[in-house]
């Protein structure tokens, strides 16, 4: 079994499913990945409007979490994108 099986048999759309792909290409082993928004949209050809409705769908989908970051001086950082483990059914 493939390990995005789960994510070809969805029915997301067509962004959320490219930014999965991208977000889980840079994931450390924790599932743990920073890539800013216009990055994913620059390097994916999106628009980034496209890039957060598809961010958006894996959030309501359950497969993604998102968190902000912050600097020391309490100024915002990057959003740290969580994957969350998918098990077979």
């Amino acid at each position: 079994m493939n390990r995005l099986d789960f994510l070809y048999k969805s029915e997301l759309p067509h962004r959320a499913r490219s930014v999965y792909i991208y977000l889980s290409d840079r994931a450390n082993k924790q599932g743990e990945c920073w890539p800013a928004i216009p990055t994913i949209a620059s390097e994916l050809k999106l628009s980034e409007s496209t890039v957060r409705r598809a961010l958006r769908d894996l959030r309501k989908a359950g497969l993604i979490t998102s968190k902000q970051r912050y600097r020391t001086n309490g100024a915002k950082s990057s959003l740290c994108f969580t994957l969350t483990p998918q098990r077979p059914p």
